[in-house]
């Protein structure tokens, strides 16, 4: 604050001095938003508070991290009924096909039927365990090799041999990759089993499709 005063000299000629107190010299605080800016401003926050939230509610709802790798909510996707899509791929099929018989808690989410490389044509139907790890079935009459090739997309080698369902299957893998099972059913079809689950889930569905129903060859 600083003061002030000026001198005045009125019509006879005198002088006299008037005070005209403290001055400020302070700056002029920022004037207030208005009420409309404020109410636009809390919008447009809510609504970028909102966005979040629904991004990292979808991003964790039907996948989880796991240290073997992602794990897929068994509840969310798609449903298939595989054994009628097999029956289906069967009335046109050189070779028989299996159905698995599953326990509780399996779900079938996907099926396909397509040429192999080198000839022969693979069934594959992709199932969710209850773990929520996939496994992809597929049934063959094309050459182990050309099977693993076109189911993995290139060459792989054999690394060793496991017993599932009463049968032997060779294991083809990758170092940090998903393995290939294969082996040869009592139909002299090939069975081909991938995918993240472990090896309790590999055993189910190995045993579920030794003993599954049969559906005969009835192409001509």
């Amino acid at each position: 604050m600083r003061s002030f005063s000026v001198r005045m000299v009125d019509s006879a000629g005198s002088f006299s001095v008037r005070d005209h107190g403290p001055v400020s010299t302070e700056p002029t605080p920022p004037s207030k938003p208005s009420r409309a800016q404020l109410r636009v401003r809390d919008m447009v926050g809510a609504m970028v508070f909102l966005v979040v939230i629904a991004l990292i509610g979808g991003g964790v709802r039907s996948c989880s991290f796991a240290p073997a790798g992602p794990t897929i909510d068994p509840a969310a996707g798609p449903t298939v009924d595989a054994p009628a899509q097999l029956a289906e791929f069967a009335r046109a099929s050189a070779f028989p096909l299996r159905v698995p018989t599953l326990p509780d808690g399996w779900r079938a989410n996907s099926t396909d039927r397509g040429p192999v490389a080198d000839g022969g044509t693979a069934v594959r139907v992709g199932y969710l365990a209850p773990s929520g790890r996939y496994l992809r079935l597929v049934q063959s009459d094309a050459a182990e090799e050309g099977l693993v090739r076109t189911e993995a997309g290139g060459p792989l080698q054999g690394t060793g041999v496991v017993q599932a369902g009463g049968l032997q299957w060779v294991v083809y893998q990758v170092d940090g990759g998903e393995p290939f099972r294969v082996t040869t059913s009592p139909d002299g079809v090939r069975w081909l089993v991938t995918g993240s689950a472990d090896d309790a889930d590999f055993q189910t569905l190995a045993d579920a499709v030794a003993r599954g129903r049969v559906l005969p060859a009835a192409a001509g």
